[in-house]
């Protein structure tokens, strides 16, 4: 049984949104809260496996409702309720780690569809709601770490290796004997996804990387997303430029 708490400022939202949900029998609506305040207590109470949560509602948002359980109640998933006037909204929880987004206007199969989706561990994103982030977002009003992100994975997995290293403050001699290649195989590396990514130089390069998580740690673990802001640092502050990644260096990463 999958159990639900659904919040939603008005109760006939609410109503539709239980009566949809309660036609599905492995489904179970186990508390309903009318702001986000009221939706976090209940749900340390009730430790539902998904919230859904409206984005907009009084006391705390959706989104802050949203921040709070992946706080203190990680293994509930979060699915924001919204509608076509809140884009803002939906740019700021894409790069917060929201299981999904479903229009309250939506077809009724969607919502159960995305809340078996999120309590499955996937993710839950309408069409609809889809086509308008694709459509009218665009890339600067993503988060900086998700377009980042988005860049990056173009790369193949040695481009990778090598933006990660660079990213670290590795020179292309460090780089290439941690690959165990010559240094001409990592300047055609840099100088590839410079052009690739539409970049000058490796400072922008490494801000890049940073900005991603994609940073190599130079004492032999692999290079994983997120290391930077686990050591406490924001996407891109400074780092590239303290470790002297521009220091005469053209596009071709010489």
């Amino acid at each position: 049984m999958i159990r639900v708490l659904l919040a939603d400022d008005e109760a006939m939202i609410r109503a539709g949104v239980r009566a949809i949900l309660t036609t599905d029998p492995g489904i179970e609506v186990v508390a309903e809260a009318g702001d986000g305040h009221e939706a976090v207590e209940l749900a340390r109470l009730h430790r539902p496996d998904v919230a859904l949560l409206d984005i907009r509602m009084p006391r705390l948002d959706g989104l802050a409702a949203a921040d709070a359980l992946r706080r203190t109640l990680p293994d509930t998933a979060v699915v924001m309720l919204t509608t076509f006037s809140e884009d803002d909204y939906i740019a700021r929880a894409l790069g917060g780690g929201v299981g999904g987004f479903l229009l309250k206007s939506g077809d009724p199969r969607e919502l159960i569809a995305g809340v078996r989706a999120v309590a499955a561990g996937g993710a839950a994103l309408s069409p609809t709601v889809a086509r308008r982030v694709i459509d009218t977002l665009g890339g600067e009003r993503l988060t900086r770490a998700a377009a980042a992100r988005a860049r990056l994975a173009a790369l193949t997995g040695r481009e990778r290796e090598v933006v990660s290293l660079l990213a670290a403050g590795c020179s292309n001699q460090e780089i290439a004997a941690r690959m165990y290649v010559v240094e001409g195989t990592v300047k055609a590396h840099v100088s590839a996804v410079l052009g690739r990514l539409g970049l000058r130089n490796r400072v922008q390069l490494a801000i890049l990387a940073h900005e991603a998580g994609l940073v190599g740690d130079v004492h032999g673990h692999e290079p994983a997303y997120g290391q930077a802001q686990a050591h406490g640092q924001g996407p891109g502050q400074g780092q590239a430029q303290a470790r002297g990644y521009g220091h005469g260096h053209g596009p071709d990463g010489a």
